[in-house]
């Protein structure tokens, strides 16, 4: 069997422990009025018309509409006059009944992308261990957009507990890590019964994904190959150059490279692939880009998520290979 761009985070509130260490302290017990007032989300959002100069005296309608935030009147997006936009209300009244009916906990909330996306992570009760220590969490991570034509996003996200890092779970021939919800809708417990069972499913195959990684080791050679994969050079920006040293890496290359046996961690599965695939997911986590922000930001909904999904990947074809 196989086993096979900048965002801003305004605001950020925690519940107990929080795998980014971002936030601040809160109680488990929060209504979701509560947990908005802590985290800077108890604000609404308002659609109204916007307006072109003509000849630059008359004013003529664009129609579009902006979405204006309440709390200090900024304008979020522009979005199409038949779409309605999800209160943030409405958002974590749903999430706090999603993870009341799938027997979960609330852990993070706050803003992103300067308002634009609102979100919420639960932790759901279930983890494994590897290698004699290694644990990894499971979570749901709940994101609220006010952007055109996007909807609440539910998708899953493995956080290994000793760097904290968050996985991937784009595993081959799996595809569906998630699902998009129609606020709409009358809640339905139903469809959480749904969703959890395909996030324990998926989570076991994680499991025996990351266990299989951590029985298979890496030659020198491969790992220089892994890394050109995983941070391609490439000849005038189109090409694959192949690689075989150190030297002819990219610099995020020899950076993942260079972290292989310092990251937190690194004493599980060493000279694994699984070591191999979390240097890759700790730097993507906590080394790249501008700031925490933007890692943060990018490792969920952006191109370190991505890159991630090609590590996990890439990742089991070489140990297959070995």
């Amino acid at each position: 069997m196989s086993m096979n761009d900048v965002l801003q985070i305004e605001t950020s509130a925690t519940v107990g422990k929080c795998p980014w260490g971002i936030g601040t302290q809160v109680s488990n017990d929060l209504s979701p009025q509560q947990m908005m007032e802590k985290s800077g989300t108890n604000w609404t959002v308002e659609k109204c018309p916007t307006f072109a100069a003509k000849d630059g005296v008359d004013l003529i309608p664009t129609g579009k509409e902006a979405l204006v935030r309440s709390s200090d009147n900024k304008v979020l997006t522009q979005v199409g006059g038949n779409w309605e936009p999800c209160q943030n209300e409405t958002a974590f009244e749903f999430f706090n009944e999603y993870c009341l009916e799938g027997g979960m906990e609330m852990s993070t909330a706050g803003s992103l992308k300067g308002g634009k996306m609102v979100y919420a992570m639960a932790r759901i009760k279930e983890s494994f261990d590897i290698l004699g220590g290694d644990q990894v969490d499971s979570y749901l991570l709940f994101s609220n957009p006010h952007e055109y034509g996007k909807s609440i996003d539910i998708r899953f996200t493995p956080v290994r507990v000793t760097c904290m890092n968050s996985l991937a779970m784009a595993l081959k021939g799996r595809a569906i890590n998630g699902a998009k919800i129609n606020h709409r809708r009358a809640f339905d417990a139903d469809h959480v019964k749904v969703t959890m069972g395909i996030a324990h499913r998926r989570f076991e195959e994680y499991k025996e994904v990351a266990k299989f990684l951590a029985s298979k080791r890496f030659t020198p050679e491969s790992l220089i190959k892994y890394y050109n994969e995983v941070f391609p050079r490439t000849y005038q920006g189109k090409n694959q150059v192949t690689v075989n040293e150190y030297k002819d890496l990219t610099t995020n290359g020899q950076k993942a490279f260079d972290v292989l046996q310092t990251q937190p961690g690194a004493e599980f599965g060493r000279g694994s692939w699984w070591q191999a695939l979390n240097s890759v997911t700790y730097l993507t986590d906590h080394e790249m880009g501008r700031s925490a922000d933007t890692r943060m930001t990018s490792a969920w909904f952006g191109s370190n998520q991505n890159r991630k999904q090609v590590a996990l990947s890439q990742a089991i074809d070489f140990a297959e290979a070995s």
